[in-house]
């Protein structure tokens, strides 16, 4: 029997396949549109949610990734037999077969969306929170958009896989392509030449489809924009429509003023492990203090814990002489989140929105808290820059510039909030040597501005040069709180300060 070429042909130009293809294309973007949506709250249920939410989440996608699609595309479009009222919407093929498909994507999405959310850093998430940004905003802002981005190619795999999966709905009698063709070879016997057309239409719309997403991933794949720098022109263009007016450095304190910052026993533990053990210590407006001491100290917790990314177990923390966190006590979201928005944040690893240009890193925050209209924002994120040497790369991503560069920047981004006080936790710990420099003059620049700042850094020089008290923690406790013009006289014979000495290599 020879294959009928003529015939084959012909089914190219067949209404009912067309049409066909439009019912295979309509039910598939549907249920994974669907899918996607009902997937995305299940992954974040089975994430965050408590016990009560995520153990049936856990039992949903368990138990429709283990049904077979045929099984329960058949269950459903003859559940109206148990369910008379039913009748009007799973009595319609079409309609079973979007409710079997999306509850079984739904499964499915939920793991790829999953697996998005936790390839993204928990740093974003901490770089939200110091720019307080509610749970909301950091989701919708930074952590969603990038799960997105990691999870679109598996996204799109997947609707790739249901499109072919839509053939199993000729089993409800949809009219889809591979039912077409069966009633096609079911009346000529030509079987090979119907089901090779039906492949093809197959194939076309994976092709079309392909194509499509190949469109959208290299519009979203930030790594093949190429640099934007500015030219010095433009540069000297954007600097000529600043404002002439210097914001005043802030004020030093008084002796009526309250500290800025006051920290009271402040303790915490993990586990077993007590990490900070009754720390006391209280900052005045314009002080600059660099926190130093061997690893594992509890340097980096204590100055997390003033902006609320480590809860305290034990003591409390004031602003400007009034409650922002107490232990033991339900903490005021409110006044927690207005207190985290007095206090610029600044991280070892930049923790810079890689979604977002430089430019909308720094302009974030201030829009998000309605600080500034969208002009005024880019204006002052453009003024930040140029204060940091950036302007010329405003509208790069954070992974086309250095890591000094990128520390800068984070810089720029916390300064957006025009904070009473920052907070450095190791600024140079992860920069080549030869970057360093570039942080600290920044850094120098802000204390000469009279910005309180709470430093750790393991850069003795520097902290020697800055500062105005020097803290040195070991085992959770502070052993030393001094100026640093007292290690600079001949203290040899004073015995508290000994161990300073040696370990900031003072002779």
């Amino acid at each position: 029997m020879e294959f009928d070429w003529g015939y084959f042909l012909s089914l190219f130009s067949v209404g009912a396949f067309w049409k066909a293809c439009v019912t295979v294309i309509v039910v598939s973007a549907l249920s994974w549109l669907f899918g996607l949506i009902l997937g995305f709250f299940l992954a974040c249920a089975k994430l965050s949610g408590p016990r009560w939410l995520s153990l049936p989440v856990k039992l949903y996608i368990w138990f429709f990734r283990s049904v077979p699609l045929m099984v329960l595309l058949v269950f459903i479009y003859n559940l109206p037999q148990l369910f008379s009222s039913t009748q009007s919407l799973l009595g319609v093929p079409f309609i079973a077969g979007l409710v079997a498909m999306t509850l079984t994507e739904a499964a499915y999405m939920a793991e790829i969306h999953r697996g998005g959310l936790l390839s993204v850093s928990k740093g974003q998430m901490e770089a939200g929170h110091a720019l307080s940004l509610s749970f909301i905003g950091i989701q919708r802002l930074i952590i969603i958009p990038q799960a997105f981005r990691i999870a679109l190619p598996t996204l799109i795999n997947e609707y790739i896989t249901i499109i072919k999966l839509s053939s199993i709905l000729s089993v409800v009698s949809l009219p889809e392509l591979l039912l077409t063709g069966q009633r096609l070879y079911a009346q000529n016997f030509l079987v090979m030449e119907t089901l090779l057309a039906v492949a093809l239409y197959y194939v076309l719309i994976v092709t079309l489809f392909s194509g499509l997403f190949r469109i959208i991933e290299k519009h979203l794949d930030l790594q093949r924009r190429n640099p934007q720098t500015l030219s010095d022109e433009a540069c000297h263009t954007l600097r000529s429509n600043f404002s002439a007016e210097i914001p005043h450095a802030p004020s030093r304190t008084t002796a009526s003023s309250p500290p800025i910052l006051s920290l009271q026993a402040i303790s915490k533990s993990w586990g077993h492990h007590q990490v900070l053990k009754g720390i006391d210590l209280t900052v005045q407006q314009g002080e600059v203090i660099s926190i130093i001491g061997p690893s594992g100290s509890g340097k980096t917790t204590l100055i997390r814990t003033i902006n609320a990314l480590e809860s305290i177990d034990g003591g409390a923390i004031s602003l400007f002489g009034e409650d922002y966190l107490t232990s033991g006590t339900p903490q005021n979201k409110a006044r927690v989140r207005a207190g985290v928005r007095r206090i610029g944040m600044v991280f070892q690893d930049f923790h810079l929105f890689p979604h977002r240009t430089v430019l909308d890193n720094i302009t974030l925050a201030p829009r998000y808290h309605k600080l500034l209209d969208k002009a005024v924002s880019v204006s002052c994120a453009r003024r930040l820059l140029d204060r940091v040497g950036l302007l010329a790369h405003a509208d790069k991503y954070p992974h086309q510039l250095s890591g000094g560069q990128q520390q800068r920047v984070a810089i720029a981004r916390a300064l957006a909030l025009k904070p009473d006080i920052m907070l450095f936790d190791e600024p140079t710990s992860a920069l080549d040597p030869e970057l360093v420099g570039e942080v600290l003059k920044v850094i120098q620049s802000l204390a000469r501005e009279g910005m309180t700042m709470l430093i750790v850094t393991h850069e003795m020089d520097f902290a020697l040069s800055i500062s105005d008290r020097i803290v040195m923690m070991e085992n959770g406790k502070v052993q030393n709180d001094i100026a640093p013009q007292t290690l600079k006289v001949n203290e040899r014979a004073e015995p508290s300060l000994t161990r300073l000495r040696e370990f900031m290599g003072v002779n």
